[in-house]
């Protein structure tokens, strides 16, 4: 069930060339559904904030590799991000 609306999905070059397809599908899955995957409790407790505020939310996950990927719901809603941290 997704509680946040992601808008647009961009990826990024460097995400879409370095993770696992099925695994991207599933973490924005879990983003939507507020599942912000491996952030500490404060980020956690920030993001359900967020998601009542209209604020920016930011979800950590690793892919099947143990690639860390990023992904970035922007405030307003009108796009949602997945990218490598040194991507950002």
């Amino acid at each position: 069930m997704s509680r946040l609306r992601l808008g647009q999905i961009i990826f990024t070059r460097n995400a879409l060339d370095s993770l696992n397809h099925d695994d991207t599908l599933s973490c924005l899955a879990r983003h939507a559904a507020g599942d912000w995957g491996d952030v500490g409790s404060a980020d956690w407790t920030e993001n359900d904030w967020s998601l009542e505020h209209g604020e920016r939310i930011l979800s950590s996950y690793k892919d099947r590799s143990g690639i860390k990927f990023w992904i970035i719901t922007e405030r307003d809603r009108s796009a949602t991000t997945v990218l490598l941290p040194e991507d950002y």
